[in-house]
């Protein structure tokens, strides 16, 4: 049973204007495109086909907002750093993004989906950066992480927390098992509760 009953997709934007009112809370959950986005958003959710999934990385184009209860949002950035899209394209995505983190006052987190084999990339840390000149918390969920083994994988966690420091916290999360997803959950709620 989903925390969610009542969530469901609002719109897509391509430009300030059409994004959403700026009221209640919302939390942003960006990440590269072939990271596992849709799927995390699927699992923490818990709801098949939410945000939908494509076997194509860089579907995600578009800044999608999805109700979660009246005045709470989940956002869906468009994906980065993969997408086979044209230089102008990602230029203005870069300009989408920089101005819906500099102007959305009912912004209250940040959730970075990051493939737990590939780490860090700056991609990554640029959206960390974004998400500092606004005061903004960050979670990162280091996704994927059934493909590492557990030494792997616990290792792979250390070696972030200590490239972030006390920048962001960090978690391991395997959608497919549904490793991490009350913690990612957890997160969600105090997101949007407004807690850093």
């Amino acid at each position: 049973m989903s925390q969610y009953p009542e969530a469901r997709f609002l719109k897509s934007a391509n430009a300030t204007k059409q994004f959403v009112p700026d009221t209640g809370a919302e939390v942003a959950v960006a990440g590269r495109s072939n990271a596992g986005k849709s799927s995390a958003i699927n699992v923490i959710v818990n709801r098949r086909q939410f945000a939908r999934t494509s076997k194509s990385p860089g579907r995600t184009q578009l800044v999608n907002f999805f109700e979660l209860r009246d005045e709470q949002r989940l956002v869906d950035l468009p994906g980065y750093g993969f997408a086979r899209v044209a230089a102008a394209v990602r230029r203005h995505w870069g300009e989408l993004l920089a101005e819906y983190f500099e102007t959305r006052q009912s912004l209250t987190g940040l959730i970075l989906i990051v493939d737990i084999r590939r780490q860090l990339t700056d991609f990554d840390r640029q959206m960390i950066a974004f998400a500092e000149s606004v005061d903004l918390a960050v979670h990162i969920l280091l996704t994927k992480a059934d493909k590492l083994k557990k030494g792997q994988a616990a290792q792979a966690v250390l070696d972030v927390k200590k490239e972030i420091a006390e920048r962001a916290t960090v978690q391991q999360f395997s959608a497919t098992k549904r490793q991490g997803e009350q913690e990612a959950r957890d997160v969600l709620e105090r997101f949007l509760q407004g807690g850093a």
